[in-house]
Parts: C-alpha cells; sequence; structure tokens
C-alpha cells in the first residue's frame, strides 16, 4: 500500500490516540459491559447493547489508527526549502477581499481547516503544490472560483 504522509504532529496525535484508547476507553467499556451484565437478561438490556455497541467502535478505531500509523511516511518540513509541498506553511492574500490567510500543508488524517491544517488533497493544496512566493493561483471552489497571492512560502 501506499505510504500516508504526514507530520510529526499528526504522527503524535494518531500515536496518543491509540493509547488513550487501549489504556483508558478498552478497559472503560469492558467494565460497563461487565456491570451491564450484572443487572440481568441482556436480550431486553439497553445498557449491555448499547455498550457493545460503543466496545465495537472503539475495536474499529484502534484497527484502523493502528493501519494509519503502520502506514505513516512522517515528513520533517524544517528539512524542506523552495517551491510549494507537502509540510509548507503558506499566506495567502485573497485577490478579491484582501483578506489574508495562513495555512500548513498536512496530510488528510491531521486535517483541520478551522485551525489552518490544509488537506493535501483540497483544490487550494493541490493548485498551491509546487507555486512559489510571488505567484498567484486560482482554485476551483465549492464556493466558486477563487484567485489567491502566494504572500510567503515557510517550512517550520
Amino acid at each position: 500500500m501506499d505510504k500516508i504522509p504526514m507530520t510529526r504532529r499528526g504522527f503524535d496525535a494518531l500515536d496518543d490516540e491509540l493509547r488513550r484508547l487501549k489504556s483508558v476507553d478498552r478497559p472503560a467499556i469492558i467494565r460497563d459491559i461487565a456491570e451491564a451484565r450484572e443487572h440481568g437478561d441482556l436480550s431486553e438490556n439497553a445498557e449491555y447493547h448499547a455498550a457493545r455497541e460503543k466496545q465495537s467502535f472503539i475495536e474499529g478505531r484502534i484497527k484502523e489508527v493502528e493501519g494509519l500509523l503502520s502506514l505513516a511516511e512522517v515528513i520533517d518540513p524544517t528539512r524542506l526549502s523552495g517551491s510549494i509541498k507537502f509540510g509548507a506553511t503558506v499566506t495567502l492574500a485573497d485577490e478579491d477581499s484582501g483578506e489574508e490567510k495562513t495555512y500548513q500543508i498536512v496530510g488528510e488524517t491531521e486535517a483541520d481547516i478551522e485551525n489552518g491544517l490544509l488537506n493535501i488533497r483540497s483544490p487550494l493544496a493541490r493548485a498551491l503544490i509546487g507555486k512559489e512566493e510571488g505567484d498567484s493561483v486560482d482554485v476551483k471552489t465549492p464556493g466558486g472560483n477563487r484567485s489567491y497571492e502566494i504572500l510567503s512560502v515557510r517550512f517550520i
């Protein structure tokens, strides 16, 4: 399978989630199931069925996170330079409104647009890849076409 690019911060967040799932969430749900069993008839025990459903979710998420971590390719942006690529922190100015925004281009698993973490597969990130400071890019977004000027490119 293909490697999944991510920053060290993204890798560490997934690793922390896996540890929490295994050491906190899994034991807690096992206790909840045991407690619900003590309440009698399992066929009519809503607490038991809810706990089993939650256990299924937790076990599925553990497998998903383990898979992501096994395919992770951690990229250190501080070792990069040049044109925009994975890990770059880019400041853009909307050419219509003049509004400035800063994004770091990251992998899918760590993307969070509200916190300035732009998915590498997003239309904006794809338009930015290979460009340099001072370039303009046109992007087709769900809200219509947008034009941005690249004000700065940093690898931090």
